[in-house]
C-alpha cells in the first residue's frame, strides 16, 4: 500500500503540474491533444509532445506511478506482466490508459425479432367465461373485446366511424363492459350470504310509513363525459307526513308558516330540497338540520303571539267565533239541541267561505243552510206565492 506521505506528494506534484499548464496553454490537462508513442516502458504507454518537454516529462512521470498497467492484448509477454507486479502490490486498479490499435471491440449481440401475436379477441370462443376476461371496471381494451365497435365522429360520406383499435373515444368514457347480467348474478350469489329476509312485519306499508317517516331521495347519474361526478348528483330530496309529528294547534300553524308552499295540504306532505352544498352527504345533513330546527321552533311561544286576531288565524277557527256566538244569540237552546246536523253543516260552510275563499258554490250552501235554521222561506217559494 502506497503511506499517507507519498499519496500527499503525488497530489501536489498533480497540482504544480496543473499550474503550469494553465499558465502555458491556458487548459487543463484532460484537454490539450497528445499523440501516443511506439514504445512501451514498464507496461506504461509513454507519450511525447512536442513542445515544452518538461511539462510533458512531469504529466508521464505521474501517470507511470499512479496508474497501475495492465494489457487487454492477448500477445502480452510474461515479462511486462513482472515488472508490473511491483505496482500492482500498491493495490490500484490496473487501467489501460489507451487501448492499442489492434483492440476491436467485440460486437453487440442482435436482438432477436420476436413476432407479434395476434390480438387475444381472435382466439377467444364463443363460450367462453367473460366476467374472467373483465372482472372490474378498467379502460377500454380493443384487443379484449371481442365486439366490432366502432365510435367517433366522421364527415358525412360513405365512411364508417372509426374502429375499436387506438379510438380514444371508447377510452376516455367508462364503460359496464364487467357488469354484464352473468357477472351481476353471480356477485349477488356470493354476497347472498350476508343478506338476511326482508321482515315480515315490513311488507305492510301502512307500518313500513309508521317505522319509517322520513323518505330520502337522491339520484346517482353516469354519462359519457371525462368526470363520472354530475352536479346533480348532490341535490337531496326529504319527505315527511305532517301527522307524524308531534305537534298541537299552536305548533301546527306555526311550523305551517315557517314552511310555507313546502307543505302540501293534499298529500299531507312537507318536502325539503336541499342542493346549496357541494356534496350529496352535505346536503342530507342540512335537510335533517332544516326539519329538526323548524320543528323545536314551531314549540317555541312568543310573547306577542297572544295578541294574534281572528284575522291573523292560517285558517278559520269556528269555536269563539264571532258566527258561533251570533247564530247562539239567535236560536233557542232547544233550537240548537234539534238542529245539530243543520248547525254542522253552517260550520263547514262558514269554514269553507273564509279559507278558500268565496263562490257560487259555497255562498248557494250558506244561504240555504241559514234558511233553514231560521226558518226562512226559499226564493223559489216566495216566487210561487207572489204569483
Amino acid at each position: 500500500m502506497l503511506s499517507a506521505r507519498k499519496i500527499s506528494t503525488m497530489s501536489s506534484e498533480v497540482l504544480n503540474l496543473s499550474r503550469k499548464l494553465l499558465c502555458t496553454f491556458g487548459t487543463s490537462p484532460a484537454s490539450i491533444a497528445f499523440r501516443r508513442s511506439t514504445g512501451i516502458t514498464n507496461g506504461i504507454k509513454k507519450f511525447t509532445f512536442p513542445p515544452n518537454h518538461e511539462i510533458y516529462s512531469d504529466f508521464n512521470r505521474i501517470m507511470v506511478c499512479s496508474i497501475k498497467p495492465f494489457s487487454t492484448k492477448s500477445d502480452a509477454t510474461t515479462s511486462d506482466a513482472g515488472e508490473a507486479s511491483s505496482l500492482i502490490d500498491d493495490e490500484f486498479q490496473p487501467l489501460d490508459v489507451i487501448r492499442s490499435r489492434s483492440f476491436r471491440r467485440t460486437q453487440r449481440k442482435r436482438r432477436e425479432k420476436r413476432e407479434v401475436p395476434p390480438p387475444r379477441y381472435l382466439k377467444m370462443s364463443t363460450d367462453q367465461d367473460w366476467p374472467s376476461v373483465w372482472p372490474t371496471a378498467k379502460t377500454f381494451h380493443p384487443a379484449s373485446v371481442p365486439l366490432p365497435l366502432h365510435q367517433g365522429y366522421v364527415e358525412p360520406g360513405n365512411r364508417s366511424p372509426p374502429n375499436k383499435f387506438a379510438n380514444l373515444e371508447l377510452m376516455k368514457i367508462p364503460n359496464f363492459l364487467h357488469l354484464t347480467p352473468p357477472a351481476i348474478k353471480r356477485h349477488c350469489e356470493a354476497i347472498k350470504k350476508f343478506c338476511t329476509p326482508w321482515p315480515e312485519e315490513l311488507k305492510d306499508e301502512y307500518v313500513l310509513e309508521s317505522l319509517f317517516p322520513i323518505e330520502v331521495i337522491s339520484n346517482d347519474y353516469c354519462h359519457s363525459s371525462p368526470s363520472i361526478r354530475d352536479p346533480k348528483g348532490r341535490i337531496v330530496t326529504l319527505r315527511v307526513k305532517l301527522s307524524h309529528l308531534n305537534l298541537d294547534e299552536h305548533a301546527k300553524d306555526k311550523f305551517l308558516r315557517l314552511v310555507g308552499e313546502r307543505y302540501d295540504q293534499n298529500t299531507d306532505e312537507l318536502t325539503l330540497v336541499t342542493d346549496c352544498c357541494p356534496l350529496k352527504k352535505q346536503n342530507y345533513d342540512y335537510a335533517m338540520y332544516l326539519l329538526t330546527a323548524v320543528y323545536h321552533e314551531s314549540w317555541n311561544k312568543e310573547s306577542w303571539e297572544d295578541d294574534k286576531s281572528e284575522l291573523d288565524a292560517a285558517k278559520y277557527e269556528w269555536d269563539g267565533s264571532r258566527s258561533q256566538k251570533v247564530l247562539e244569540q239567535l236560536l233557542e237552546p232547544t233550537a240548537l239541541e234539534s238542529n245539530k246536523n243543520l248547525i254542522e253543516q253552517y260550520k263547514n260552510t262558514v269554514t269553507s267561505i273564509h279559507d278558500e275563499g268565496e263562490n257560487t258554490k259555497l255562498l248557494s250552501e250558506y244561504g240555504n243552510t241559514v234558511r233553514q235554521l231560521l226558518n226562512l222561506p226559499t226564493p223559489e217559494a216566495s216566487s210561487a206565492t207572489s204569483s
